[in-house]
């Protein structure tokens, strides 16, 4: 990465540069972020190195010396996310976070949990096992997703509120259409309603700016192995500071007893007891939480607000090469405020899912496809290491891959 002194022109010899400090295969065109990010040398060598500790003695380094890091990497991870060190719970992934959170919560019934229809359908599972649990109807709502106002699009989602809902989950950003939700105006009306605000943040950390504490939610999950490019199995849980006490953790483990009464202190595992008692999970590799430290720093030296100028720019460029593609519907707001990294298109009901096994058989493009309601996505990521030239090779690619994923 660069040392944050780089002239601040960002063409494309810039990122060139940086593309060249990012784990890469020869040959391949990655524009897949939205499932998994790539590594960058500095995060990837920090992994090693924390593993070569780790391995050379496990017992030291998870009992005695893992602790300083652990707690120096949770404060530069919430810093970075615009919050406090002491409720950011960190996770594997938000899948984990988002099952604790609807495995803890006991609303009052009978009521209704309400989410949208462009939720992750793995996360839509969990609240369908939720309320079938406790005896909560399971609403779902739709989204204007081509909205073109965030005002207006929070005051839609704000009147679908109803006395009945105990609990509204939402997505940051739409696993679907790249669509970036307003969610603070959304967090503080449902606050004001007595509603429990979930925010699934998979692709948020990396992408766009965040303020978790301005932001307002009551449970906000974050994937940092994304568009932060850290590795996987870190990501976390931040809770709003009253209401720490409705968690429960998934296992109990050795964090199970603490002095109650003194949940917040720091702890020399670099933790609290209450933290302690969500991450010690029986024996766990900790090495991701660490090296997700660097991969802050490496954001912050290109720069996050450059990193989704580029990202907007190469959106922009996705949209203007893929529109001609005949049936092609570009389903991802045209506003900055409204999109980032992720840019997607509805296809026509003809194509197939074959098309990203061509893709990738075939031209070395890795991409995906999205079931949704409304007909099959093709989901473009354009992250900062992407060139335009991928993206116009991904237009050109796109013809010979449609007529071959044609069904018989």
């Amino acid at each position: 990465m660069s040392d944050g002194t780089a002239a601040r022109g960002h063409d494309e010899a810039y990122w060139q540069k940086q593309r060249a400090a990012v784990r890469l295969a020869p040959g391949l065109v990655y524009l897949n972020t939205g499932s998994y990010g790539l590594l960058p040398e500095r995060v990837h060598a920090a992994l090693a190195a924390w593993r070569e500790q780790l391995y050379a003695n496990p017992t030291d380094f998870l009992w005695r010396s893992v602790g300083p890091a652990l707690w120096a990497a949770r404060c530069r991870v919430a810093a970075f996310l615009g919050g406090g060190p002491e409720r950011l719970i960190f996770t594997p992934n938000v899948s984990e976070a988002i099952n604790l959170v609807a495995r803890s919560l006991r609303p009052r019934v009978p009521g209704e949990i309400l989410l949208s229809d462009h939720e992750y359908r793995a996360m839509h599972w969990v609240w369908e096992r939720t309320a079938v649990e406790l005896g909560l109807v399971l609403r779902v709502f739709k989204l204007p997703i081509l909205s073109a106002d965030p005002q207006a699009l929070a005051e839609a989602v704000i009147a679908d509120l109803r006395p009945t809902t105990r609990v509204l989950f939402l997505s940051h950003v739409l696993h679907t259409t790249g669509l970036v939700v307003p969610v603070a105006p959304i967090c503080a009306a449902a606050r004001q309603r007595g509603i429990l605000t979930v925010i699934d943040a998979a692709h948020a950390p990396g992408m766009i700016p965040i303020q978790l504490d301005a932001i307002g939610a009551d449970f906000y999950a974050s994937n940092l192995h994304k568009w932060l490019l850290a590795p996987l199995g870190a990501g976390c849980l931040y809770v709003a500071a009253d209401r720490t006490e409705l968690l429960r953790p998934l296992q109990v483990s050795w964090g199970w007893h603490f002095d109650r009464n003194r949940p917040h202190v720091r702890d020399e595992f670099g933790s609290t007891p209450w933290l302690r008692s969500f991450e010690f999970a029986g024996s766990r590799d900790v090495c991701p939480w660490l090296a997700a430290a660097t991969a802050v720093e490496c954001m912050e030296e290109v720069g996050l607000q450059a990193v989704r100028r580029r990202q907007l720019d190469l959106g922009s460029q996705v949209r203007q090469h893929l529109s001609a593609s005949p049936g092609f519907s570009c389903v991802t707001p045209v506003s900055p405020e409204l999109r980032g990294g992720l840019t997607a298109f509805r296809l026509p009901p003809h194509d197939s899912p074959l098309l990203r096994r061509h893709l990738w058989e075939k031209h070395r493009i890795e991409i995906n496809l999205v079931e949704h309601a409304d007909g099959i996505l093709l989901r473009v990521s354009t992250h900062f290491f992407n060139r335009p030239e991928e993206i116009a090779q991904l237009a050109l690619a796109l013809p010979s891959a449609r007529a071959h994923a044609l069904p018989n």
